[in-house]
């Protein structure tokens, strides 16, 4: 008997803590660990398997969301795994050695949900391509092949680049984008100096409905409006959009807030899947244990929000399930002296 995808994503799905090859297959009545390191070699998870199996969960919205991220699956005790290389990891505030992984995820603001629909491996030793190449790719794949609705694109301040924004605006979509503080914008009218986007002053009316500047790189007929953002008493949010028309700091901070999704995706997408734990050496091996970690979240996902619980709860609900039967029948006995 030769496992399928079907098997190795139900054995991510039930297992709690050790995702090896090895532990799978000292569980598995079947599957020796030559057969299952002979399928994970052998098998090869396209995007669009990804996308055929995400689609049927994706509540599409007139006002879609789409928000891109990369985040970096932590293998600091590899020393031979392909597509590991030292990259900071905002997670882990340093550089480490990791797996990259840019995403894309799907955001349904009047029901606050949200869907992994595309992500690509950072792999530039091995095809060239940037992050920013990517987020491009997978615009694209949305655009032309995926037919969601999508209003707004929201993004890290690492993409806050000229020529992704200008894309971005070029196929009539909206982008919110933070700006680092020592950005060099103008905010008047008679082409001063550019100066640093901290530096600049405020008057009451433009705390509370932004200010139109060109930013330094971008072409002069490109005025995008900034807003200042206080997210805490330590820290300012500088976010421009490209959309002239909006006048409220609040929206623009209510807007931007939906990036968080994506942090939740990172978040469970580590801790539920085991996307992290993979010990296999080859490339190919890790893409397709990414992809499958992938399919896991989202059949997770649609559970959850069927049942209306978290992904935290259903898979603790294993657990559960394992307490209630050992107490029942231990397989161990308690055994104490008179």
């Amino acid at each position: 008997m030769n496992p399928s995808r079907v098997d190795y994503c139900q054995f991510l799905l039930s297992s709690q803590v050790n995702f090896t090859l090895t532990h799978y297959a000292e569980h598995h009545a079947h599957f020796s660990h030559d057969a299952l390191n002979r399928y994970l070699n052998g098998e090869r998870i396209t995007s669009r398997i990804i996308w055929e199996n995400i689609r049927p969960h994706v509540i599409p919205s007139a006002h879609g969301y789409l928000i891109f991220d990369d985040t970096v699956l932590d293998k600091s005790y590899s020393h031979r795994i392909e597509l590991v290389r030292s990259q900071y990891s905002g997670n882990a505030h340093r550089v480490i050695k990791g797996i990259g992984v840019v995403t894309c995820v799907y955001v349904n603001p009047e029901l606050q949900q949200y869907w992994i629909i595309d992500y690509r491996i950072f792999a530039p030793d091995q095809d060239g391509k940037s992050k920013l190449d990517h987020v491009q790719d997978m615009l694209d794949s949305l655009l032309l092949h995926k037919g969601l609705p999508v209003r707004t694109v929201l993004m890290d301040s690492w993409y806050a680049t000229s020529a992704l924004m200008a894309y971005i605006a070029s196929k009539k979509l909206i982008y919110y984008c933070p700006l680092k503080d020592n950005r060099y914008v103008d905010d008047s009218k008679e082409g001063r100096p550019y100066q640093r986007v901290d530096s600049l002053q405020w008057n009451d009316l433009e705390l509370h409905q932004g200010k139109l500047v060109k930013v330094k790189g971008f072409p002069p007929e490109h005025r995008v409006k900034l807003f200042r953002v206080p997210v805490s008493t330590h820290r300012i949010d500088w976010i421009v959009t490209n959309d002239l028309s909006q006048d409220s700091t609040d929206a623009t901070q209510e807007a931007c807030g939906m990036r968080w999704k994506i942090e939740q995706f990172h978040r469970e997408f580590k801790q539920l899947t085991g996307a992290e734990k993979c010990q296999c050496r080859r490339g190919r091996m890790q893409r397709n244990h990414i992809a499958c970690a992938v399919l896991v979240w989202d059949c997770l996902a649609a559970q959850a929000r069927q049942l209306g619980k978290t992904l935290y709860q259903l898979k603790r609900e294993m657990l559960s399930n394992y307490l209630r039967a050992e107490l029942r029948s231990p397989l161990v006995r308690m055994v104490l002296a008179a």
